[in-house]
């Protein structure tokens, strides 16, 4: 987030952690990865990054602190409304074009997809539902996704809870009450992984509430992590950072998930959110971490319309190993460089355009006028 002069003082903001945005890119392309390899390996055990879902959850995490460090100050000067408005502004942009690209993939996916068999009643409902964060899992095409055109939206729903359990009760409570919930939710996510087996859930109707549990957790370990300033003054950088993040991602994926899935999301992420904030980074590497944090939401939130036709190639061709690995190299080089032009041409021109008429409505309000 950019400081705005111009911006009443309510609205500006601070300046951001670049090594906590550089590793918020590596969770991005991590996931991105894993949503291609889940694909070819239905047996997560064969897959090189078979936690790569898990990026979800740190990026649950990251959120909590970052929320907590930017609003914590000023919410109550700016208000819950334009809190509310502050964050649409930051998220909703995106979550309207990968529903668009997601629509257009269902319809005109060159290597399969049957949208025919749906009536135009249901597209167009499943398509506003998808816009507004509505969860409508009846696409069978799209294995029931709560968000059918756009799968990653699942987890955009729980941020947006989050957001509000946030402006209307935890940015008022104590420490010790938010040490509380913290605590119980640790006790749900193990619930969680003991009775599912794994952490993979959130993203469909019957593990609905598997997604409330990750939130729940990771959020309130974010927002624990910065009110009791858990920094860890360190000289990692951002490369030994990112090495220990990837870590968790490639972890194996073995009958031992409901023990080491949580260990990962409720000590190992917070104590990383913790040492990216503290480590000192390197001159060199600034423009590559920012530039990568800028990337990670585009990327993860226009990915899948990709993805289901990757998906329907593999399906119908049934590439070799080779062939494979090129293609899905290739495609994660074309995705990154895709995002970064949503990013230039639509999410910050948008984004600027809506700042802008709010910051000049709250500047005529401050003045005086409406």
């Amino acid at each position: 987030m950019d400081t705005n002069k111009t911006a009443p003082s309510i609205l500006n903001t601070k300046q951001h952690f670049e090594i906590l945005d550089g590793l918020r890119g590596i969770a991005a392309l991590a996931v991105v990865t894993f949503h291609f390899m889940e694909w070819a390996y239905s047996d997560y055990s064969k897959n090189f990054i078979g936690h790569g879902f898990l990026a979800v959850d740190f990026f649950f995490c990251l959120s909590g602190f970052v929320i907590g460090y930017a609003y914590d100050n000023r919410i109550v000067k700016m208000g819950v409304l334009e809190f509310f408005k502050s964050r649409i502004i930051r998220l909703h942009p995106l979550v309207i074009s990968g529903s668009v690209l997601g629509l257009l993939a269902f319809l005109f996916d060159p290597f399969g997809g049957h949208p025919e068999l749906y009536s135009a009643g249901k597209i167009i409902l499943t398509f506003f539902c998808s816009i507004l964060l509505i969860p409508l899992p009846i696409i069978a095409d799209r294995s029931f996704n709560l968000f059918s055109f756009n799968a990653p939206a699942w987890s955009l729903f729980w941020e947006y809870v989050a957001n509000i359990v946030y402006a209307f009760v935890l940015y008022k409570i104590g420490r010790s009450y938010l040490l509380l919930l913290t605590i119980l939710s640790a006790v749900a996510i193990c619930f969680v992984c003991y009775s599912s087996g794994n952490l993979l859930g959130g993203w469909s109707g019957p593990t609905f509430w598997d997604g409330g549990a990750r939130v729940s957790y990771s959020f309130l370990a974010g927002l624990l992590i910065y009110r009791s300033g858990w920094i860890i003054k360190n000289k990692l950088g951002f490369i030994g950072l990112a090495l220990l993040l990837f870590v968790a991602f490639i972890m194996p994926f073995s009958k031992w998930n409901w023990l080491t899935e949580p260990l990962v999301v409720l000590f190992y992420f917070p104590l990383l959110i913790a040492l990216g904030a503290g480590a000192t980074l390197k001159a060199g590497l600034k423009k590559v971490c920012i530039l990568s944090g800028k990337i990670s939401y585009p990327l993860y939130m226009t990915h899948y319309a990709v993805l289901w036709m990757f998906g329907n190639y593999y399906g119908s061709h049934k590439p070799g190993t080779i062939q494979l690995a090129l293609i899905i190299i290739a495609a994660l080089v074309l995705l990154v460089g895709a995002s970064y032009l949503v990013m230039i041409i639509y999410d910050m021109p948008v984004r600027k355009y809506l700042s802008d008429k709010r910051n000049k409505r709250l500047a005529q309000q401050k003045a005086g006028g409406v």
